[in-house]
């Protein structure tokens, strides 16, 4: 199972994985760090060593911001460490969808790979889908 940590400015972190065990109930291997304000760049960096140090195997960084300091130091540690990944942008729908494809999957780098389509695919409109239900209505009724 590749382990998953989450990090972020504030406390966005916490809240999605507040939202996914509300939803789906606790999960194994997911950690959370927190960057809340007033902390420091330097605890940021010892806290994700430390978990990522409790991770066996393969291990997908999620962190909120692309050049944030979540970011940037999740970066300097999956750089030192193989088998590990970073993703910027997380979000609830690509967080809820690759949680349980995460068994499926061998590497951190195909489960990053498809994270991000998850991501991209998760982001809609009501008149996005609507139009997209209207065209498939249409399909039909003309075949």
């Amino acid at each position: 199972m590749i382990s998953l940590i989450l990090t972020g400015h504030g406390r966005i972190a916490s809240g999605i994985q507040e939202a996914i065990t509300q939803v789906f109930g606790a999960q194994a291997d997911l950690h959370v760090v927190d960057f809340p304000d007033g902390m420091g760049t330097g605890d940021l960096e010892a806290r994700l060593a430390t978990v990522l140090g409790a991770c066996t195997g393969e291990t997908v960084f999620f962190t909120d911001l692309l050049g944030g300091s979540p970011f940037r130091i999740a970066s300097t540690l999956a750089q030192a460490r193989p088998g590990t990944e970073v993703i910027a942008g997380m979000n609830l729908s690509m967080f809820a969808e690759m949680l349980f494809e995460r068994d499926d999957i061998a590497t951190a780098a195909e489960f990053r790979q498809r994270a991000i389509e998850a991501g991209q695919g998760g982001i809609t409109s009501l008149a996005d889908r609507l139009a997209r239900q209207q065209k498939r209505a249409e399909a039909v009724d003309g075949l």
